[in-house]
């Protein structure tokens, strides 16, 4: 298997092993997210509003973590945007990743700005290049960019930037009606996550806009062609 057939998932090898990537990365990912929770200085917007649904219904946190993923890629498929196989397992390994952590349980609360801030730094660090490796799977962005970029699509007059804010401003938002902690580590993730991973990328040269993501129905042609 070449490099290009294993970019371009032109083969089921290649498609079940950037499956394989992928689960690896988010799950990776999903103690990126645990970090900056267990930093305890204010969650990143979208675990504001996860974590809000999990103190209203008293579940835990990865089960409202799929069913807003879920329901954002309903909302994806609605505005008929691409979809991919890697989506779904975001949806789902990410938040039960976060379970499985908090069931771990290896780092204790932060109890001060102090200690706060560096773990949510080295949290969102870890969020950065878990989502290098998550992308260079080819197989679908995470169901929130895919939304984020929807809706930029119809409001062409509004620039992404500003929906963007609408859209994680809203989670906070609702979140934080529902009980979820917002707090100083809410405004870090929300204007230094983009430059971080922005500098996480630029240390593996990787350009997230040359990727091209292969569809589901493409996925499944795959598949259906090596029977």
């Amino acid at each position: 298997m070449t490099k290009q057939e294993l970019r371009e998932n032109r083969t089921v090898k290649a498609i079940l092993l950037n499956m394989l990537i992928a689960a690896v990365s988010l799950f990776v990912n999903g103690f990126g997210l645990y970090l900056t929770i267990r930093a305890n200085i204010g969650a990143a917007p979208w675990d504001v509003l996860n974590l809000g649904i999990s103190r209203t219904l008293g579940i835990r946190y990865g089960t409202a973590s799929i069913a807003v993923s879920v329901t954002i890629l309903l909302i994806d498929i609605l505005l008929k945007e691409p979809v991919g196989v890697a989506m779904f397992i975001d949806a789902i390994v990410v938040g039960k990743s976060v379970d499985f952590f908090n069931w771990l349980d290896p780092v204790p609360s932060c109890r001060s700005l102090l200690t706060g801030i560096p773990v949510l730094i080295l949290g969102l660090i870890i969020l950065a290049y878990t989502q290098y490796t998550y992308m260079i799977a080819s197989l679908g962005c995470g169901p929130r960019d895919t939304l984020m970029v929807g809706l930029a699509k119809r409001v062409r007059r509004v620039p992404i930037g500003a929906v963007s804010i609408v859209i994680l401003g809203t989670a906070t938002l609702v979140g934080w009606l529902l009980g979820g902690p917002v707090g100083i580590g809410t405004i870090i993730c929300a204007f230094g996550a983009g430059p971080i991973m922005q500098l996480a990328f630029r240390t593996v040269r990787f350009d997230a806009t040359a990727i091209r993501h292969q569809r589901l129905r493409d996925t499944i042609k795959v598949f259906l062609h090596s029977q």
